[in-house]
């Protein structure tokens, strides 16, 4: 029986989460015992493997309705398993289950046609998708828009240019957040409408590729002179001006995600640091009975179970139907931090060890250090918190 006061928030989803692991052991590690060393990602032919067969056992985007191709899982099951995938230091693990490349709440609010036939295959794990809303000059301020979608007789032009989009090179549609309010003393963010795009559309195409410090390639999107169909509106002509709002929507789940891969993180590399600790020895002893690698982890133990539970009590919270934006952001900030100091203390215990390339700190590090930026800043984080509590 496990003794961690988060287990109270867990045990209800045991059993699932029992299966998922069993399956990360039985199929995905085998898999990725099978990937060059050199390699931090996976090739693009396995990772589709590995959505599909994950959604064929229920687990991929589990949180969509079954007649979407889901499993209709509360959200604390989502949370749960995001956890597991983190915390089992397999590298396919976090493939399995839906992220950038998957279904976009944004596709919720899209039309009976616009489900049908572009969320439903992503559920399935059947298509890949990209999000293209961050521009050149603008990071964190991310509906400051200088891409425009201006109206035609047939439909609508999209014009611009995005950066950082993931997934952009096998993916089978973007979904792209235009400024469509052009008119005078219309603000930068004025109309911000997303537009669904199959990636094979005249105009529009791959620009610069930037390479990740864990590996991860990002890409530039260039628009120009995108012709859409009126129907490539999210939501139809309801959506149009409303992306702002549509985004801000989902955030809150988003968030909780990072924060719940983030606490799988750092329980990883917690186990990592304790195995190394019990069993290298240093000036005669097992380094572990030094209180300078105590330190290291058992406050990373206390951190841990900290932002699980807060992590693990919001999800909770939005089942029962509170998705206060504050909340989300207290847990992403506290577990993406926690994850952080989490890998830096574990390889502080290993040393040399740890940074050669190879190890999984090694990797971890290097990953892990982008925890804090996505999905929001810490700051952004801390300004969201600052204004719940009146202070702007």
């Amino acid at each position: 029986m496990n003794s961690a006061p988060s287990a109270v928030l867990e045990d209800g989803h045991r059993e699932l989460v029992d299966a998922f692991e069993s399956f990360i052991r039985r199929e995905l590690v085998p898999l990725a015992a099978e990937l060059p060393e050199t390699s931090d990602q996976p090739p693009a032919d396995l990772r589709a493997y590995v959505r599909k067969r994950s959604a064929a056992l229920g687990f991929y985007a589990g949180d969509y309705p079954e007649e979407l191709g889901g499993a209709g899982m509360p959200f604390t099951a989502v949370v749960l398993l995001h956890h597991a995938a983190g915390r089992s230091g397999c590298p396919l693990a976090p493939y399995a289950l839906a992220g950038s490349d998957g279904p976009s709440p944004l596709l919720r609010h899209g039309t009976p046609e616009q489900i049908e036939q572009y969320l439903i295959p992503l559920v399935r794990g059947e298509s890949a998708r990209c999000l293209a809303l961050t521009e050149p000059h603008a990071g964190s301020d991310a509906f400051r828009l200088t891409t425009t979608a201006v109206r035609t007789p047939d439909g609508w032009v999209l014009n611009g240019r995005k950066t950082f989009v993931s997934n952009a090179d096998r993916a089978d549609i973007a979904l792209v957040v235009a400024a469509t309010d052009l008119g005078a003393g219309a603000g930068p963010s004025a109309g911000a409408t997303a537009f669904v795009v199959p990636m094979d559309q005249p105009g529009l195409r791959i620009g610069q590729r930037y390479e990740g410090m864990s590996g991860e390639p990002l890409f530039e999107l260039v628009l120009d002179g995108v012709s859409v169909r009126t129907d490539a509106v999210i939501g139809g002509e309801d959506g149009i001006g409303v992306a702002t709002a549509f985004a801000i929507d989902s955030l809150s789940r988003g968030r909780l995600v990072v924060a719940a891969t983030c606490d799988g993180v750092a329980e990883y590399a917690l186990r990592l640091g304790l195995e190394y600790a019990r069993q290298r020895e240093a000036f005669g002893a097992r380094i572990g009975s030094y209180q300078h690698i105590q330190e290291h982890l058992v406050s990373t133990r206390a951190e841990v179970e900290a932002a699980k539970l807060l992590t693990l009590a919001c999800a909770r919270l939005v089942d029962e139907g509170t998705e206060a934006p504050e909340n989300a952001a207290l847990a992403k900030l506290t577990s993406s931090e926690t994850a952080v100091r989490a890998v830096d203390r574990a390889l502080q215990v290993h040393g040399a060890t740890g940074w050669v390339r190879g190890h999984p700190l090694e990797y971890l590090y290097r990953y892990v250090r982008m925890m804090t930026i996505i999905e929001g800043t810490s700051e952004v984080q801390k300004v969201i918190i600052a204004q719940a509590m009146g202070l702007s």
